[in-house]
C-alpha cells in the first residue's frame, strides 16, 4: 500500500493543518462552520457543501430536486438521501419526482 505525502497548509485564517490531497478545505474552518441545528447540521461536511455549492440553502430549496438530480451533486451519497428525506418529511415536504 502506497502512502500520500501530506503537506503543511495554511489557510485564509492562520490555521495550519497537513493534507495528502489538493482538497483546499481547512479542518479548522470547517468545523466552525458545522451548523448546530437544522438539516444541514445532520450531513457531512462534503455533502452539507454539495448542496451549498448548488444553491439549496433550505429544505423549500431542496423539494424542488429529485433524489437522481441531488446525488449528482460532487460530494453528495447515498447515505445522506435518509436523512435529507427524513427532514423534509418533517416539514410536510419531499423531493420532487
Amino acid at each position: 500500500m502506497t502512502t500520500s505525502e501530506k503537506s503543511l497548509r495554511v489557510c485564509d485564517k492562520g490555521h495550519k493543518y497537513y493534507k495528502s490531497s489538493d482538497c483546499p478545505t481547512c479542518p479548522t474552518c470547517e468545523a466552525d462552520r458545522t451548523p448546530k441545528s437544522g438539516f444541514q447540521s445532520l450531513l457531512s461536511a462534503p455533502a452539507r457543501r454539495a448542496l451549498e455549492n448548488n444553491g439549496i440553502t433550505s429544505l423549500q430549496d431542496l423539494s424542488t430536486y429529485t433524489e437522481k438530480e441531488i446525488l449528482k451533486f460532487h460530494g453528495m451519497g447515498p447515505a445522506s438521501l435518509p436523512k435529507l428525506r427524513e427532514a423534509l418529511k418533517k416539514e410536510g415536504l419531499s423531493f420532487k419526482n
